[in-house]
């Protein structure tokens, strides 16, 4: 079994704080050595709070705006932990920050649990991970290869060795 023990490359992207980013805010930063994802946090007016109730959805502002390489794309993704215990989660997940993108990051987060949940300023409402984004040029075809899948859809290929 061989282990990777490099680490990755670091890229160096542009942040700006707009105006109204609490300055005392963390910028988006790993939480461990291994984290693929860097945190978000909620940037609210006046250091408030706000509250999704059950089924909610709503923008919460982060404050800040990046410039992405081209070639680059920002994922924004739901916090396991929010997900887990509360049923929070990013509606459009991943939501896509585009390299052309110089507007505030925002994070669209749907409450799927029972009760109201409150996101305090500050609160770590998402994660960030930034990626290659592949163009495609299409080439149309009247015949794909084969596989051993084929067409085989939803639930295709079973649950695990029970099959339930």
């Amino acid at each position: 079994m061989s282990r990777i023990s490099a680490a990755p490359p670091e890229i160096e992207i542009a942040l700006r704080l707009l105006p109204g980013r609490d300055p005392d805010l963390p910028p988006p930063a790993y939480a461990t050595a291994g984290a693929a994802g860097m945190d978000l946090c909620a940037n609210l007016p006046e250091r408030g709070e706000m509250t999704l109730a059950p089924m909610a959805r709503a923008v919460v502002p982060t404050g800040l705006a990046v410039e992405l390489p081209a070639g680059l794309e920002a994922q924004i993704r739901p916090r396991s932990g929010l997900a887990l215990r509360h049923g929070v989660t990013v509606a459009n997940a991943p939501g896509t920050i585009d390299s052309d993108y110089r507007g505030e990051v925002g994070v669209l987060l749907i409450n799927l649990g029972d009760a109201p949940f409150v996101i305090r300023h500050g609160d770590r409402i998402a994660q960030m991970v930034v990626a290659p984004v592949a163009r495609v040029r299409w080439t149309l075809s009247t015949r794909l290869g084969d596989t051993r899948r084929g067409a085989g859809g939803f639930g295709s290929t079973g649950l695990g060795g029970d099959e339930r």
